[in-house]
């Protein structure tokens, strides 16, 4: 693309030398022959530093904020990288967001992915093909790209807008996480819909946020970039995210004077299928049935329903979405043969164990079974918090191996079983993960609740170093088959 394209995004029309460019990179060991360097200030580095290595390579322009040194490459000095990377990337995609596909962003502490698959769920019942980008991945049809970051940079994002448009998505949900938006990951182009779902503390400190203050404002800038925001009418930090905003509000939840309403929320309980139901009043009138468990999940279903009701989808295609919705590794059901209940989740420390177990608790399993491990190579302290929180609120805990990475599962076995043993709690030790998921399986009675935690979506084992294959849904079937 010519270099004038991608700097009129910037407003600037002089002062370079006409060039065609190959790519837009802020990566020095991935410049290459006729890129665009961005020179982007990190926490751990500053691109500015790197500018000689990207010239070598072959980059024709470097984007700076201040004189570089880059023989052979013309340096266009900017205020703002960030930004210039995310207006320039944009271009480069030829702006995918106005125009080839309508996007969707959700923002909040807890809640972005459930809520961003319920309403990829309802926009799919609907008869739209939907692309979702977050925690999981980026999703385009059955392909799952893995990514590093919730909300990728910006580059990636009009990637993949673009990708999704030219597979024929109509929609894109975005988790749109409060570093995304702080490092203008998704600046300068519009939201259809803004979500807001709740606010507490998380992601404070080291290269995150300094503070609550900082960490809010971050959430807040989705709903000066969204033309309507759909948020939580009951959450008490709600004028903080709003302060500044330019979007039309929504607001839903189980409170009084709420543009959307939740009422007499209750549990669905079969074997297979957990989930709540709650009836809905206000701009929409009916009963919704959820297939995923716990309260918190009626206010996430709200949430979702109110983007869709500003999208303008019918009723019948929310409900169709919701009863189906599944969301990979979170409280994530899988068939089995017996009268239980199989689920697998992510939860791989002392809160997320902690929420998953009293959310299931809440349904009257005969019992609960929770099979899980703990990360190599990370604090102690979370393997002694997940010991006791699962010895008080399981049944029965069967201790084994998650991506012991390079230490001996044994020793991690023993952290674990620190804080079981303050409990009282049963337990069995099984290291081998693949056997004590056979083990679960072989015992678990009708009635039972069983949930493997810990992996959720992940797909692999990381043992010294290595990450061996290993989707928990695959080696179930095999196990199901009589294929250990």
């Amino acid at each position: 693309m010519k270099l004038s394209l991608l700097l009129e995004a910037l407003g600037i029309r002089e002062g370079f030398a006409e060039t065609d460019i190959t790519d837009l990179v802020y990566d020095s060991r991935k410049a290459g022959p006729g890129c665009a360097f961005f020179c982007l200030r990190g926490s751990a580095a500053d691109g500015h530093k790197y500018a000689p290595q990207a010239a070598k390579a072959g980059a024709a322009a470097v984007i700076a904020e201040e004189p570089v040194e880059a023989p052979g490459a013309q340096v266009i000095l900017v205020p703002d990288t960030r930004k210039a990377l995310a207006l320039m990337s944009a271009a480069f995609f030829r702006r995918p967001a106005e125009g080839d596909i309508t996007v969707i962003g959700v923002t909040g502490t807890k809640g972005k992915t459930t809520t961003a698959y319920m309403i990829a769920s309802i926009l799919e019942a609907a008869g739209h093909k939907t692309g979702v980008m977050g925690t999981i991945g980026v999703k385009i049809g059955d392909a799952l790209i893995q990514t590093d970051n919730t909300t990728p940079a910006s580059y990636e994002v009009q990637k993949y807008l673009r990708q999704m448009a030219d597979a024929g998505c109509d929609y894109c949900v975005m988790e749109a996480s409060s570093i995304g938006l702080k490092d203008l990951r998704v600046y300068g182009f519009p939201f259809a819909v803004g979500v807001f779902t709740n606010f507490s503390e998380d992601h404070i400190g080291g290269v995150e946020h300094k503070d609550m203050q900082e960490y809010m404002e971050s959430k807040a800038k989705l709903f000066s970039m969204c033309k309507v925001g759909v948020v939580n009418g009951d959450d008490p930090s709600l004028p903080g995210i709003l302060r500044g905003h330019t979007c039309q509000v929504k607001t839903y939840g189980f409170g009084e004077g709420l543009w959307l309403t939740g009422h007499n929320c209750r549990h669905l309980n079969k074997p297979g299928f957990l989930g709540v139901a709650f009836e809905v009043t206000g701009a929409l009138q009916f009963t919704a049935e959820v297939g995923i468990p716990g309260r918190f999940n009626a206010y996430n279903a709200l949430a979702a329903m109110g983007a869709c009701q500003v999208l303008g989808i019918p009723v019948e295609a929310m409900k169709q979405g919701l009863a189906a919705v599944k969301v990979k590794g979170r409280v994530e059901p899988v068939p089995v043969p017996g009268d239980y209940t199989l689920l697998l989740d992510y939860a791989h420390n002392g809160v997320g164990m902690e929420n998953i177990l009293t959310t299931l608790r809440e349904y009257n399993p005969s019992r609960l079974i929770c099979m899980f491990g703990a990360g190599g190579n990370r604090p102690k302290v979370r393997r002694y918090e997940m010991g006791e929180i699962c010895g008080r609120l399981a049944d029965l805990s069967v201790l084994t191996a998650d991506n012991s990475r390079f230490e001996d599962v044994n020793d991690i076995i023993a952290d674990i079983k620190v804080g079981m043993e303050k409990t009282g709690g049963k337990y069995i030790v099984i290291p081998d993960r693949r056997e004590a998921m056979a083990w679960c399986l072989e015992n678990a009675r009708p009635g039972d609740i069983v949930v493997f935690a810990g992996k959720g979506h992940e797909d692999y084992q990381e043992i010294n170093g290595v990450k061996h294959p290993f989707d928990e849904r695959v080696i179930i079937r095999e196990i199901l088959d009589g294929k250990r």
